[in-house]
């Protein structure tokens, strides 16, 4: 029941992305970004020295860096370890027990640790709406979009679009700003995103629009 173990795997390319069912681009005033997970034991399983982990951390700090800089806010999720089987529900069946107390296991990885203003909320289920109040701080933003970045992108990511979808709130897949148990995992997931509930986009693209607000701010 634990995590598999995850080979290396070439990210999506920017001109080989699904083509979304929805009209809807990412604009800096309404959007927010998510860093989804990027914790170590989730993170332990890929090859930490190939495709696709080294490439997709770059690009989630890329991201928030820039998103930071033109005044869009950054949430974080993060499990708790060592979870109590109430807490942990169903997912215990799955998954088996999940981490542990041990920062090894809790911890962001290191080049994505949270900035100062940033939210970290403390996840619970596969979806970063599910018991957290995502939405609500989203909103008192003035923020309707979400720009999801992490992993895996056929879980908690692809959970977590839906939601948004159901909540009225725009949700983009960055799509090589996410990593996942396989390829064919990860387009599934991408393919799922763009034909049923959001946008897909390269984390090229989002930069450019966040950059050029930044120059306009």
């Amino acid at each position: 029941m634990a995590l598999p173990g995850i080979v290396s795997y070439p990210l999506p390319r920017p001109e080989a992305l699904p083509a979304a069912r929805a009209p809807w681009h990412p604009v800096q005033t309404r959007a927010a970004l998510l860093i989804h997970d990027m914790q170590r034991y989730f993170c332990a399983p890929f090859p930490q020295d190939a495709a696709p982990l080294p490439e997709v951390i770059v690009n989630i700090a890329s991201l928030a860096q820039a998103a930071r800089a033109c005044g869009m806010p950054v949430f974080y999720t993060a499990q708790e370890g060592a979870q109590l089987r109430f807490d942990r529900g169903l997912q215990a069946d799955l998954w088996g027990p999940g981490m542990s107390c041990r920062p090894e296991h809790q911890d962001i990885l290191p080049d994505l640790v949270p900035s100062p203003g940033d939210l970290v909320l403390t996840k619970h289920r596969y979806s970063a709406f599910q018991r957290s109040n995502l939405e609500t701080l989203m909103r008192a933003r003035g923020r309707d979009q979400l720009l999801i970045t992490g992993v895996y992108a056929h879980i908690g990511c692809l959970a977590t679009a839906a939601e948004a979808f159901q909540r009225d709130i725009e949700p983009f897949a960055i799509a090589d700003a996410q990593a996942d148990f396989d390829a064919e995992r990860h387009q599934m997931a991408l393919q799922w995103v763009a034909g049923t509930c959001g946008g897909v986009i390269a984390t090229r693209d989002v930069l450019a629009t966040l950059t050029e607000a930044a120059r306009c701010a």
